[in-house]
């Protein structure tokens, strides 16, 4: 899919169409993330990809340390 700049203001923004908000799931006044990928490329996602790296280590945790968890719990 094509994306065309356009001029804001006086900034650039993006404009995505209804079908790739759909996709996403995205609607008016929702943040989206971009991510540079490996490529060159850039990646956008609803999803925080600081928020989910800090969750899987807080998993980790959790789960290294669930009966010391389990006990503090009591």
């Amino acid at each position: 899919m094509k994306l065309s700049l356009k001029r804001v203001g006086n900034s650039t923004g993006l404009i995505l169409p209804k079908e790739l908000l759909a996709k996403l799931g995205l609607q008016e006044g929702d943040e989206v993330f971009a991510s540079p990928t490996a490529k060159g490329g850039l990646e956008l996602s609803p999803f925080d990809p600081s928020f989910e790296e800090s969750m899987r280590l807080a998993e980790e945790i959790m789960e290294e340390y669930k009966d010391t968890l389990r006990e503090l719990a009591k």
